[in-house]
């Protein structure tokens, strides 16, 4: 149990760090054109990285920084983790955000909100269901990054930190069977209580941020009843968070009597600082362009032959995989997302099978595709799809729970049949997320 909570607050503390990156970089790339053309090749790229190429730089400068102290490996541990959760969250609030109806943006502009307001009172609430089950995805995919970061030795040096990665390293290289079993049945038992008593509560809270205007099937959680009905949380709230919370959206917000124009020169400098960033970015950006053709360069004709050949095989298993991926996913996500009482019990499970490492399947899952007559070619496309559905499965869920009730009502008012309810309603609908 104490290694499941030093675990469990690493992922923590690497999920809130990576949902205030992740808030920020999506605001800064879908409310400018410019810094869109950067910010959004820049985060594909950055989340085509694998997290494990960075595992020895990071642990080897986080040592050197705290030579003597755990808190290096700790801290590298945890921006390791950051990198894995960050990138979808991003995505996911930017893609709301250039999703927010325009007739919602124009009443925000009327009513003369502050950027604060309208980040608070618009953006989020727009945003808040997509961020929740990317948030779930993150952290399910946080126990594999966990897992490695826990697990890292190199050479003759031991980086293990005290968790449940460590300790199932430790039993598997020792054939402690049972140890395995306990080790993955307690990683199992987090999963479980954190979806009956943190994500189940939110997603059920979050469904009244739906833009809907007719009231449908509501998630339920025994958890949010309870605080509902608790006078005690409901007196705690108004005597101390209340007024914190009026506090700060009254230093934050625009005074509507008197609104006050951003001068000149305050436009004049923030142009020159962003001007001034994405010369620097440009510039890191060409000096590596040039390193790669200078490497390139020096390659054989037969090399670039085969370099371009192996590229070419890549780019095509892995679309392979997200198409087989999407398969699948999509059908399963719509029923589950349109479908509260099927969610209740698929819900676990999805976290679940998302948190289980993908290359700790791989070595059974090889012999047994070697076994069936498969090659190295189709185990590389299961270990690409253990990769891959998740996080569209995740997001498919989100696209279909955000579907308004009145659009599903209008859909049987017109008695459309199956196939025109999926190419007219559901869809478009799911197609953003």
């Amino acid at each position: 149990p104490l290694y499941a909570a030093y675990s469990l607050v690493r992922i923590v503390i690497a999920y809130f760090l990576a949902l205030l990156f992740a808030l920020a970089y999506g605001s800064a790339a879908a409310k400018s054109e410019r810094a869109a053309r950067i910010l959004l090749p820049l985060l594909d790229i950055l989340q085509s990285i694998p997290v494990l190429s960075f595992l020895p730089g990071v642990m080897l400068a986080m040592v050197a920084l705290f030579p003597r102290r755990q808190l290096g490996l700790e801290l590298g541990s945890v921006l390791l983790i950051f990198t894995g959760q960050a990138w979808n969250i991003a995505f996911s609030f930017y893609a709301s955000l250039k999703a927010i109806p325009r007739e919602l943006d124009e009443a925000a502009t009327l009513y003369r909100f502050s950027a604060w307001q309208r980040f608070v009172e618009l953006e989020l609430p727009y945003g808040a269901i997509g961020l929740v089950w990317n948030s779930m995805m993150s952290v399910a995919g946080g126990w594999f990054f966990l897992m490695a970061c826990e697990m890292f030795v190199l050479g003759d040096r031991d980086f293990r930190l005290p968790g449940l990665g460590s300790y199932l390293q430790v039993a598997a290289g020792a054939g402690d069977v049972r140890g395995i079993l306990w080790g993955m049945a307690v990683m199992i038992a987090v999963i479980v209580l954190l979806d009956q008593f943190v994500w189940r509560p939110v997603i059920a809270w979050a469904d009244k941020f739906k833009f809907e205007s007719v009231e449908g099937a509501t998630p339920r959680s025994f958890v949010l009843t309870l605080l509902r009905r608790s006078g005690f949380l409901a007196a705690v709230y108004r005597r101390a968070i209340q007024p914190v919370e009026e506090r700060v959206m009254n230093m934050f917000a625009r005074n509507m009597k008197a609104r006050v124009e951003p001068s000149q020169s305050d436009g004049t400098a923030k142009k020159w600082i962003a001007r001034a960033v994405g010369a620097g970015v440009l510039a890191v950006l060409g000096w590596l362009a040039v390193r790669a053709l200078a490497t390139i360069a020096r390659l054989g004709a037969e090399e670039l032959i085969s370099l371009a050949r192996d590229a070419a095989l890549t780019f095509l298993r892995v679309n392979a995989a997200l198409a087989l991926g999407a398969l699948w996913t999509v059908p399963a996500g719509v029923w589950i997302g349109t479908n509260p009482r099927v969610a209740r019990f698929a819900q676990p499970l999805v976290q679940v099978a998302a948190s289980v490492p993908a290359t700790a399947l791989f070595p059974g899952l090889l012999l047994l595709l070697i076994r069936a007559g498969g090659g190295m070619e189709t185990a590389a496309m299961a270990l690409m799809l253990l990769g891959t559905q998740w996080y569209i499965l995740f997001n498919v869920i989100a696209g279909a729970m955000a579907i308004p009730t009145d659009l599903k009502e209008a859909a049987s008012v017109f008695r459309f049949d199956r196939w025109e309810r999926w190419r007219r309603l559901i869809l478009p609908s799911i197609f953003p997320y």
